[in-house]
């Protein structure tokens, strides 16, 4: 794979209960913009989505919102982003965040976060696209899951190649480093 150019961020709606989340949203975001690489995310000003999003734009970085039509008012679509692209639902976002990105990380988040991270590692899975995926472990928030892969993989229901193939970090600097390598 070249060059980076597009990294897709999914993340949490809400601010979560510790800071500790949105410092690391707002420095992905930041260190993202400064390398030049554009942001893609769900398009809401709220909640960790919106720290990363202000925080790429903050140091002028390009940020591109995919939200679908329903939930523009329920999420509260970020307006000063770069660009916004409106869709007409959810998988529609799914297809549209993975065809604009060369790489995927996920931040703490909730169900919807795990959502979209577990449909773009089985894509891959299937032979879908052949773009990194990493996981930014703010205070331990992703060992559960960690662990959990493991534990499906040694069940043998995932292959080690694909639970290996997930960058995992606790700094954005490290997660990036390793995508980068990685791609």
């Amino acid at each position: 794979m070249s060059r980076i150019a597009s990294i897709c961020v999914y993340c949490g709606s809400r601010d979560g209960v510790r800071d500790d989340y949105g410092q690391a949203a707002s420095a992905l975001g930041a260190l993202i913009a400064r390398r030049g690489v554009r942001l893609v995310y769900g398009g809401a000003q709220v909640g960790l989505m919106g720290a990363v999003a202000n925080a790429a734009l903050a140091a002028g970085g390009e940020v591109l919102g995919v939200i679908p039509e329903s939930m523009m008012d329920r999420e509260i679509a970020h307006v000063g982003l770069s660009e916004l692209q409106v869709v007409s639902g959810m998988h529609a976002r799914k297809l549209a965040m993975m065809d604009a990105a060369d790489a995927f990380i996920a931040l703490p988040g909730g169900f919807g976060t795990l959502e979209e991270l577990f449909e773009v590692l089985t894509w891959h899975q299937l032979g879908w696209h052949d773009k990194p995926c990493g996981l930014l472990d703010v205070a331990g928030f992703y060992a559960p899951l960690v662990n959990a892969m493991a534990h499906m993989r040694d069940e043998g229901f995932v292959s080690s190649a694909h639970v290996e193939r997930i960058r995992v970090a606790n700094t954005p600097v490290g997660l990036l480093e390793s995508l980068h390598n990685g791609a």
